[in-house]
């Protein structure tokens, strides 16, 4: 309901959409070691990290909602799985230190280009030797934060809000016939950021962030393993509320910051600090926790005047999840001999890393004609969480909460896998996008995926 509906009655609210759940939250520090293996972009001359531009951290949400299964979320400061066998290692080990089933964890990495690399079949290269034993260390700290979390659980609350920032642009620019990936002036971006506030007893406890825009601000110049922009969105944020953000990507395929592929860590920071104050300014138009907006009688002054005040609200205590996978067709893939040879004549280093992310792509996702691509949903009260493991471009996000203009939705992209693929448009197709060419998929992906999505989350709102 709109305040300046005429059919607004005394007693009227305005509603804030709500979780109430048990809920709990930890973290644990996962800045990876110095000399680790962080060359995460073909033109880079350097292998090994110097050095952190800021902390990587793991926090861990438990939600232990009406149906009381626990629901772990861990937003994680991480570049991106480049084979399933790590994934599946990491996850599992946090799957059975919880004693959790597969549908009740959300492992999302922030996509941060500016990290570790998640791979332990690169243990033979430089600051490789290192991968394995942060990857167990990965492993560890999701369990210890999820267990602190769900030993922390309390009643609570989660109260949902949108705000709007333009740190994300779309990055597909053609320039004299051919497609780039940068920023495009003449593209639109999705700006929306959706935002959980978590609360106590009326304090807040954390600050939940879904925002869709990579996190390449960072590139080869720069030598510091960084979270990007995510770290100092963290900084804005806990400092204003004093307790945890989180940070989960959203879907971002297409999205990125119109500045970036540099080696100052001042513009991350930058970057970080407009998503910061944009969450604030949201955070700081809702009402106090447990409260909503009630229009609470007219005050006779030089004009009639409509007092809206907060008052206590109920809801939000609905809970289920889903986990169900969309089979989406493969377009005809090269081999790599022939990738080779097509890339023969780029830069030596920049064609071994193209290689190499194809060579894993397709280990473990690709097993067929088609593939299983699996997405992952919770309901939580009023609003729904939908992730799966791929770069799905943005529409996925605006589609769905298009068709669910009511309900909170908060879209994750690297979350869980197998999948670590593009879902890019069937423009991007067209247009030759290096995310088109890049993902094993076929045009019409993204289209299916969406509308499977649409299915899960009906379903859900049902029960």
């Amino acid at each position: 309901m709109h305040p300046t509906d005429s059919s607004t009655r005394l007693g009227d609210s305005i509603r804030v959409p709500r979780t109430r759940a048990r809920i709990g939250v930890a973290r644990r520090d996962i800045t990876p070691p110095l000399g680790i293996r962080a060359k995460n972009w073909g033109p880079a001359d350097w292998e090994r990290s110097e050095g952190a531009h800021r902390p990587f951290e793991l926090t861990a949400l438990a939600i232990i909602a009406a149906d009381d299964r626990p629901r772990v979320l861990l937003a994680v400061d991480g570049t991106w799985w480049r084979r399933v066998a790590d994934e599946q290692g990491v996850r599992g080990a946090i799957l059975d230190g919880l004693e959790l089933d597969a549908d009740q964890l959300m492992l999302s990495l922030s996509h941060t280009h500016a990290g570790a690399v998640l791979c332990a079949a690169d243990a033979h290269l430089a600051g490789g030797e290192l991968i394995p034993g942060y990857l167990e260390a990965l492993a560890a700290a999701g369990v210890e934060a999820g267990l602190e979390a769900l030993e922390a659980a309390r009643p609570g609350l989660i109260e949902w809000t949108t705000g709007r920032c333009t740190l994300a642009s779309d990055r597909e620019l053609d320039l004299d016939g051919r497609a780039l990936v940068g920023y495009n002036p003449a593209g639109a971006a999705d700006d929306t950021v959706m935002i959980g506030r978590l609360s106590i007893d009326g304090a807040v406890t954390a600050t939940l962030v879904n925002y869709a825009c990579h996190p390449t601000t960072l590139a080869w110049q720069s030598r510091q393993v960084s979270p990007d922009y995510v770290g100092a969105l963290r900084e804005i944020v806990e400092q204003a509320t004093g307790a945890p953000c989180l940070f989960v990507q959203g879907a971002s395929g297409e999205l990125a910051p119109r500045e970036q592929y540099t080696g100052d860590v001042t513009v991350a920071d930058r970057h970080g600090r407009s998503l910061g104050h944009a969450v604030m300014a949201a955070l700081d138009a809702l009402p106090v926790p447990g409260d909503q907006l009630t229009l609470d009688g007219v005050v006779e002054s030089g004009a009639p005047l409509a007092v809206w005040a907060g008052r206590a609200a109920d809801g939000g205590d609905a809970a289920a999840g889903a986990v169900a996978s969309v089979e989406l067709p493969l377009r005809d893939l090269p081999t790599i001999d022939e990738l080779a040879e097509e890339w023969k004549d780029i830069d030596p280093r920049s064609r071994e890393e193209r290689l190499g992310r194809a060579r894993n792509l397709r280990d473990g996702y690709i097993t067929g004609p088609t593939v299983q691509h699996p997405l992952w949903a919770w309901r939580l009260g009023d609003a729904v969480i939908v992730a799966h493991p791929g770069e799905a471009y943005s529409r996925l996000q605006t589609t769905l909460r298009a068709r669910f203009p009511e309900v909170p939705i908060v879209v994750i992209n690297l979350t869980n896998g197998p999948g670590f693929v593009y879902l890019p448009t069937r423009e991007a197709y067209e247009r030759g996008a290096y995310q088109a060419w890049q993902t094993p998929l076929a045009p019409g992906g993204l289209e299916l995926l969406e509308q499977h999505a649409i299915g899960v989350v009906a379903g859900l709102l049902e029960q």
